[in-house]
């Protein structure tokens, strides 16, 4: 199965990727940390473009093909990277679930994006302003939606948990 994550930065999204992975023991890929590496080899330096989306898709389309349960992490806004990400599903013959992301308390939202810090070396934080003008789709209405503003990660993990496990067998 393909988890798709997207969300803000600061919403809670790369927590509760990562929590999901760690408990759905899948494989974790996360386009900040690949951007990220793109940027130290020196073959980039400022923007990396689609660069590390693609490199995303990739890898997780080699875990998928080996039968692995892979955990996307990515802001993800826009519609096109949505697609792309479906298209890694189709092409594996795997389901695929969207779940968006969302702090629908602002003030806390906001008091995460400027407070958390790096857990990647050297990547720059987009600052309050830049999150709120970032391009972002709607959704449609397909992806699960995860409120972070008032539960905990343990809790909506163990909720999608058992919503993927649904989603499985529906698929069956």
């Amino acid at each position: 199965m393909l988890i798709i994550f997207g969300g803000l930065p600061g919403s809670g999204k790369t927590t509760t990727a990562r929590a999901l992975a760690a408990r759905m023991e899948g494989v974790y890929v996360r386009v900040d940390t690949i951007e990220q590496a793109i940027r130290r080899s020196d073959v980039l330096k400022g923007e990396v473009g689609p660069a590390g989306y693609v490199v995303a898709y990739s890898v997780a389309e080699d875990n998928l093909s080996l039968g692995r349960t892979v955990v996307a992490d990515s802001v993800n806004s826009i519609q096109i990277t949505r697609d792309a990400w479906l298209d890694v599903a189709r092409r594996c013959n795997v389901p695929a679930v969207e779940i968006e992301v969302i702090c629908s308390d602002k003030a806390e939202h906001r008091r995460r994006a400027e407070t958390r810090p790096t857990d990647i070396e050297g990547l720059v934080k987009p600052t309050w302003q830049e999150t709120v003008a970032r391009e972002y789709d709607d959704w449609g209405g397909r992806a699960i939606v995860v409120d972070t503003a008032a539960r905990g990660v343990d809790e909506i993990v163990a909720e999608l948990v058992v919503q993927l496990r649904r989603y499985e067998l529906r698929d069956m």
